[in-house]
């Protein structure tokens, strides 16, 4: 499958995350704190193990490209958006907010999709593990947007449609990349810097101040999930 069609697949999570809110789905959101916390074990793992090894093996100078997309993130979610958090919004909030996350959101979701066109130029086992962690985040992505355009007022047609522009982003970054020739070279490393940023500063914050044993039982099966999805692909495609 071609970067393009994986990335519009993985982009597809964000309008089931919106959906779980439209519809009032209690159980639902409570289902998607422990994708949360999985989603996290798995980003972590692949960032560890997969990406930044790649990265580095390409050249010295990918460390500041890691930086660089770790910053970068941080930048467009907390510093020039005012109301941002991964997870249901359950406070009244200004009409603005959900534009202004899926702003903050659609820089790292365009890196989504460079991450996963970046991992298919290495090898098709890291290209299915990148698309693995980013449809694992959509969900919660998609169910952040719809319930803060639904706290704010605004119309459930709108929480879908403001839902839908992340994965349009996730989808531009992966069609930009089979064109750029410096994403080629780089996108990897500042992906690298994305994916650990949002995991370790969106989805784990997000679950470690809830109760029970799931959430820490979801995200170390996560990091297991992953280390069993890599062992199975370098064993049937040898990457």
């Amino acid at each position: 499958m071609t970067p393009v069609i994986l990335a519009v697949a993985a982009g597809a999570a964000n309008l089931a995350g919106a959906l779980a809110v439209v519809r009032g789905s209690t159980r639902g959101a409570h289902v998607i704190v422990n994708a949360i916390a999985f989603g996290a074990g798995f980003m972590v793992s692949v960032v560890m193990l997969r990406m930044l090894p790649e990265a580095f093996a390409s050249g010295p100078g990918a460390a500041p490209w890691v930086l660089g997309g770790f910053l970068a993130v941080h930048l467009a979610q907390h510093v020039l958006t005012p109301h941002f958090h991964f997870g249901e919004e359950t406070h009244h909030v200004s009409p603005g907010a959900g534009a202004s996350a899926v702003v903050g959101l659609s820089l790292h979701t365009f890196f989504d999709g460079v991450a996963i066109a970046s991992g298919l130029l290495v090898s098709p086992g890291l290209g299915a593990l990148l698309f693995l962690a980013v449809f694992l985040h959509k969900l919660p992505e998609g169910l952040t947007v719809a319930s803060l355009v639904l706290a704010s007022g605004q119309s459930k047609a709108r929480a879908l449609g403001l839902a839908l522009v992340p994965a349009a982003a996730t989808a531009l970054g992966a069609l930009v990349t089979t064109g750029s020739s410096g994403l080629q070279r780089h996108g990897l490393a500042v992906s690298a810097g994305v994916t650990l940023y949002v995991a370790g500063s969106n989805l784990i914050p997000e679950f470690q101040a809830k109760r029970g044993w799931a959430p820490p039982v979801a995200f170390f099966g996560g990091a297991v999930a992953f280390l069993g999805s890599s062992w199975l692909l370098t064993r049937y495609l040898g990457s």
